[in-house]
């Protein structure tokens, strides 16, 4: 039986191993582009060898996969394994923007079991944001149980973003965080009803907050409305799409077209 105290703890901890280092409070950082596009900072690398070092610590059977440790195929061996994104949305972190995120994950025959996320710059008053789910047990912010959105109807819907294509003009744009686990979990706790991205991503990025997001009540899958495996060999999935369970079909249909047009 995993310690879920020491977890939390050891993922507060390393919230606060991050906020060390974030230009939000005035300190200096080194960034870099891992690859175009793609930003990577020293305070990224220092959570994930806490993380790797508490979490394997605490659960010595379980495999490893994370945006910053370069991947083996050892980790398949492993019937549990930890899915780790040290700062989920780098780029605002790099800015002293608020909208990243730890997000760590416990996985168990290709399907998450425990799911955290704590984004400690975000409602600072009450000591971060700390999001956390068990499956089959329900999820969780700050001690509140989160009911995701219940909406009907597509048109209207509220979507993270930044902007909308034009064949979706009909949905209301509300803050877009750049974490994507943030925004995934913005429809667990109904203050979004629809998250789609159409492009490939990875397992690290959508373990924790989708977990999060089901256990609340919404439906997560890919972008073709498919479910979500994990710890697959090649750790990547086309899109992700969280929503109230009474829009789901309705976006998969509007985005199917575009779906199948940019996974090609």
């Amino acid at each position: 039986m995993i310690d879920r105290e020491r977890l939390g703890t050891i993922v507060r901890k390393a919230g606060q191993i991050a906020l060390a280092d974030w230009p939000g409070d005035g300190h200096a950082l080194k960034s870099w582009e891992k690859t175009p596009g793609s930003p990577v900072c020293t305070a990224d690398l220092a959570v994930d060898s806490y993380l790797k070092r508490e979490l394997g610590a605490l659960l010595p059977a379980a495999g490893w996969l994370s945006e910053e440790t370069a991947d083996t195929a050892e980790r398949q061996d492993h019937e549990l394994v930890w899915l780790v994104d040290p700062i989920d949305g780098t780029r605002d972190y790099i800015h002293g923007r608020t909208g990243w995120a730890i997000s760590v994950a416990l996985v168990s025959m290709r399907r998450p079991l425990l799911g955290y996320l704590f984004a400690p710059v975000r409602r600072r008053e009450e000591g971060g944001e700390f999001w956390s789910a068990e499956a089959g047990r329900g999820a969780w912010l700050n001690g509140r149980r989160l009911n995701a959105s219940h909406r009907a109807q597509l048109p209207g819907s509220r979507v993270p973003a930044h902007k909308l294509a034009v064949e979706d003009a009909d949905l209301t744009l509300v803050h877009q965080p750049n974490s994507i686990a943030l925004r995934m979990a913005m429809v667990a706790a109904d203050d979004a009803d629809l998250l789609a991205t159409l492009r490939w991503g990875y397992e690290w990025d959508i373990a924790a907050a989708g977990l999060i997001a089901r256990e609340a009540g919404a439906t997560v899958t890919d972008a073709f409305g498919a479910p979500l495996n994990y710890n697959k060999r090649d750790p990547r999935a086309f899109g992700v799409l969280v929503s109230s369970s009474g829009i789901h079909a309705a976006a998969v249909e509007r985005l199917a077209e575009r779906a199948r047009r940019y996974s090609a």
